[in-house]
């Protein structure tokens, strides 16, 4: 793949000059023996060649402060179970309040609810609730290691709490409260949390979701709690037995910050595979620093003079991508409500409203406000707004145009795209390259990211899977409940052993440019939330009127994304209003709202493997339209006569 057309944007020579990645690149030319000539893809070699020297440059940029110090760099670096600086401990709730030292008034957050009015915490504030909520902590016998669990919207109590638990050491994981019991229970039992942060409901989309019951049967049903703090969102009194956040964060206690080896668990992000429960994805406080440090100091360009606000609920690893914005010295907006209430501008307003110099959203949301006939450059002053970035699913190629031509042509595009598996991105923001329509500008530092073909061959130019071939920091350090590492290795080393294999299919452009296609497995990525296929049919097959479902999702050439539910019925039922109404209701309550499926199409059967197992992949591509003979190995069909129904359907949707 070759660009033909000249870029959509290219940043002037001031920009480049005053970029950080610009300066990071002249001091460790100086420093570090890094290319001070060939710009941005000279520095990307090096980081990737040298990988150790630019890793221990990047903790000397941004000042990482070691409790001890590290013996080298990398120790071991097989994957999976690279060393990363080993002998060094440090703590990231530790670097990200640094900024109360010198700026105690400024805000660290701004937080704006469907109100969209800012309402600020200082922070001098943010670190007195963080010292304090930590020393309540460890009176309740919360000790390095120990898990603790969030059930709240992107509200500051969420940040707090966050930054708490890894000042003691603890173990953070968080679910949105839009997530039904069964889905957060499938969730935190496998982590046995002994502290509980719960809300009473939220507010979305202009009215009130009493979350209470749901509360309760979590309490039930996690038998390692010691302690459930409850805090009032809609107002409600604290449930027999709960704690009162306004009492756990009302001293003025200076934090009190552990150092614990770089390695040491910081959270546990939640990945859905095509079967089985979640996986449990821990990340490590060092890991995750230096890679945050990366990434929003060096590619999101982040530092005490911006504002950062990225359209996320706590559910989604953006959330956690988004609070380590602190760790720049950086205001972080925390919206939390409908992304499109009271209209679909919403988030332009919020952006506006906010001062926001770096907006993140989801590419649906752009797509979404281009089809609505949103004008957010008209209706709304973003003057501020340097960069819009977009993640969850590709950026289409109107959608690059629509925010060139209705934001501002001057305007920094970034669509980035990395997982959940490391809170990161493999490829995109570079604020000294040029924009080209469709495209995420490069590959990130220390992220030695290749397209391979299935024999292991990198390509250019052609779609090929997505692999890392050397280690990132903030890989996982395991999954929680897999003590043999087999889940861990069955996940992203099994195609390529000892090479990480993403499940993305992607190109790499002759100039370097990356293009995502989607995902080159069955897992449902909607909105940037990823569900395992085994968590909808659990779900729906409970329905006595279905005998077997078969989800599917496609992300489509407008950046829409199509997710039809196929289900074959029990003997006698009958596919009509009442029981699509149940489908959906079960899906939405038991799951997410945000993966009830667009269509539920009735299937004479469906199709498996000789081994038993539903066919998910070769049907995703039947439906993108691959002819059957590329789609599926016939051999390999326990019955070739059902795929026949889905390669019609493809045929009649492109008909249309």
């Amino acid at each position: 793949m070759t660009s033909q057309t000249e870029p959509l944007w290219q940043p002037d020579a001031d920009r480049i000059a005053a970029a950080a990645v610009t300066r990071f690149q002249a001091w460790a030319a100086e420093r570090r023996g890094a290319p001070a000539e060939g710009g941005y893809p000279a520095l990307h070699r090096w980081s990737v060649d040298e990988l150790d020297t630019f890793w221990a440059a990047v903790t000397e940029w941004f000042d990482v402060r070691f409790g001890t110090p590290y013996e080298r760099v990398i120790g071991d670096r097989t994957m999976p179970g690279a060393d990363w600086f080993p002998g060094a401990t440090l703590n990231y709730a530790e670097h990200a309040l640094r900024a109360a030292e010198d700026r105690p008034d400024a805000a660290a957050l701004l937080h704006v609810d469907e109100t969209h009015e800012p309402t600020p915490v200082s922070w001098a504030e943010l670190r007195r609730q963080v010292g304090s909520l930590a020393a309540e902590l460890r009176g309740l016998g919360v000790r390095p290691g120990d898990r603790v669990s969030g059930y709240l919207p992107n509200i500051p109590e969420a940040v707090v709490a966050l930054l708490a638990t890894a000042a003691v050491g603890a173990v953070w994981t968080s679910c949105a409260p839009d997530f039904g019991a069964r889905s957060v229970l499938d969730r935190f039992q496998q982590v046995e949390p002994v502290v509980l942060f719960t809300v009473d409901g939220y507010r979305y989309g202009g009215k009130e979701h009493d979350r209470r019951a749901t509360v309760a049967e979590l309490r039930a049903e996690l038998p390692t709690l010691r302690a459930v703090v409850h805090i009032p969102l809609l107002g409600t009194a604290a449930p027999e037995g709960a704690l009162e956040w306004s009492a756990l964060t009302a001293a003025d206690t200076e934090p009190v910050f552990e150092q614990v080896p770089f390695a040491h668990p910081l959270w546990v992000l939640y990945s859905s595979g095509t079967t089985g429960l979640p996986k449990a994805i821990v990340q490590s406080q060092g890991g995750i620093l230096v890679e945050h440090l990366k990434q929003l100091g060096l590619h999101c360009d982040l530092g005490p003079d911006d504002v950062f606000f990225w359209y996320t609920s706590t559910g989604w690893m953006m959330w956690n991508f988004l609070v380590s914005g602190l760790l720049t010295g950086t205001t972080v907006v925390l919206y939390d409500g409908s992304p499109g209430y009271p209209d679909t501008a919403a988030q332009w307003r919020i952006a506006e409203r906010t001062g926001a110099t770096l907006y993140g959203t989801s590419a649906a949301y752009v797509m979404a406000c281009a089809k609505a006939g949103v004008h957010p450059g008209r209706d709304f002053d973003l003057s501020k707004v340097g960069c819009v970035a977009t993640t969850g699913s590709p950026l289409p190629p109107d959608g690059f145009r629509w925010l060139h031509d209705e934001v501002r042509a001057d305007l920094w595009i970034a669509s980035v795209s990395g997982g959940t598996d490391v809170c990161s991105c493999f490829a995109g923001a570079v604020p000294t390259l040029p924009v080209h329509i469709g495209e995420l500008q490069a590959a990130c530092l220390g992220t030695d990211l290749q397209s391979w073909d299935p024999a292991g061959k990198p390509l250019t130019g052609e779609v090929g899977e997505l692999v890392v071939t050397n280690p990132m920091p903030s890989m996982p350090i395991r999954f929680w409940n897999d003590p043999d590492g087999s889940r861990y290795r069955d996940s992203y080393f099994e195609m390529f052993p000892g090479v990480w294999r993403h499940g993305d299919w992607i190109t790499i452009t002759d100039h370097g440019s990356v293009v995502i296609h989607g995902r080159s497995d069955s897992t449902l990525n909607r909105q940037g939330v990823r569900m395992g296929s085994a968590d909808i049919y659990e779900a729906v097959e409970r329905l006595p009127e279905i005998r077997e479902s078969l989800v599917i999702g496609i992300e489509e050439p407008d950046g829409g994304y199509w997710m039809p539910l196929f289900v074959h019925l029990a003997e006698g039922a009958t596919l009509d209003e009442e029981l699509v109404g149940r489908i959906r209701a079960t899906i939405r309550t038991e799951l997410s709202p945000r993966h009830v499926p667009d269509d539920i199409i009735e299937v004479p059967g469906v199709p498996h493997t000789l081994t038993g197992k539903r066919i998910e992949v070769p049907v995703k591509r039947l439906l993108q339209g691959t002819p059957m003979a590329r789609a599926v190995n016939p051999g390999s069909v326990d019955d070739l006569e059902l795929l026949r129904f889905y390669e019609e359907l493809a045929r009649s949707r492109a008909e249309r």
